[in-house]
């Protein structure tokens, strides 16, 4: 057997392990494939004759592939475009440590990825490959450009927004659009407390290029800093159920500009994402809510949806 037919058979044997990781980073099935066969790519290249822990070396591989998908993601605020994730991804057995095994035996769900969706690229990083992986504090520091200790505390701060969140995002509608409500009201009355009441503590304010683009914060980070800038503003903003979720919407003119998505999690919202794209717009199903009707965007017109002008980021005229 020549070397690259071995490099080939030891690839196959961490293959399934690798799409694991790739699925938990990337929550993106399509994507997982790209990362593991961009790490092949890599080691055919690769001297790895120094290696002394050939699947160790292809997992950090794997994890710098998708740190720099999930940038160039969040460069474009794109969503994924694969296919849809199986709701519980099972890690498959791995040669290593019963305490290995363990670790690569807990199912990631879909309730996870979002919460997962929620946190900066390196936090993303940091905790997939040290919680779930068990990959060394001091191999993540490389990845992501910082030290050992940086490293760990990127972990800490995604162990604590996910362990807050319960891992399990809120799906009842009734309770998000009470939030979402009390959410606006409170922006609009200036009520900084009742803001911070309502914000989780690690919450996340991410704004997508359009919205960026037209003077949006491109990212806010913490409840005094979200509830500070939303503090007396969404004016302009109306309660709106989004892909069946409760969510905000202004539409000066009828015609949807903006929308912002809630994440929810033990009835405290972790994470707002503004959405200006036209394109990501046109792919939304939204229902305005006003005084217990729901109307559809297409149908909503007239003085209930004019703000008197060009909202900002936060749907003030």
């Amino acid at each position: 057997m020549d070397e690259r037919d071995w490099l080939a058979e030891r690839f196959e044997h961490h293959r399934s392990r690798l799409r694991a990781v790739a699925l938990r980073m990337l929550g993106s099935a399509s994507e997982a494939d790209d990362a593991v066969q961009e790490a092949w790519l890599r080691l055919s290249r690769s001297d790895v004759s120094g290696v002394q822990d050939l699947g160790r070396w292809l997992t950090t591989v794997v994890g710098r592939v998708c740190l720099d998908l999930l940038r160039s993601r969040e460069a474009r605020r794109e969503e994924p475009v694969a296919g849809p994730v199986p709701d519980t991804i099972q890690p498959p057995t791995y040669g290593g440590d019963p305490a290995e095994e363990a670790l690569l035996g807990e199912s990631v769900g879909l309730a996870l990825l979002v919460v997962l969706d929620t946190l900066a690229p390196a936090e993303r990083l940091a905790f997939v490959l040290h919680d779930i992986f068990a990959v060394p504090y001091a191999e993540i520091a490389p990845l992501v450009d910082r030290s050992t200790t940086a490293a760990k505390m990127l972990a800490s701060r995604a162990r604590r927004r996910i362990r807050q969140g319960g891992t399990v995002a809120d799906s009842s509608t009734p309770r998000q659009r009470a939030v979402v409500q009390a959410f606006l009201a409170a922006s609009r009355n200036g009520d900084f407390d009742a803001l911070l009441a309502l914000l989780d503590p690690d919450v996340v304010f991410r704004a997508d290029r359009t919205a960026r683009k037209a003077g949006a914060a491109a990212d806010l980070d913490g409840a005094a800093a979200v509830a500070g800038k939303f503090c007396g503003r969404a004016r302009g903003a109306r309660l709106a159920l989004i892909n069946g979720a409760a969510g905000a919407v202004w539409a000066p003119g009828g015609k949807p500009a903006g929308a912002f998505r809630f994440t929810l999690a033990s009835g405290r919202i972790v994470a707002i994402e503004l959405i200006a794209d036209p394109e990501r717009l046109a792919q939304l199903h939204l229902t305005i809510l006003a005084d217990g009707r729901g109307l559809r965007m297409g149908d909503v017109g007239g003085d209930e949806l004019r703000p008197g002008g060009e909202p900002d980021e936060h749907g003030d005229p």
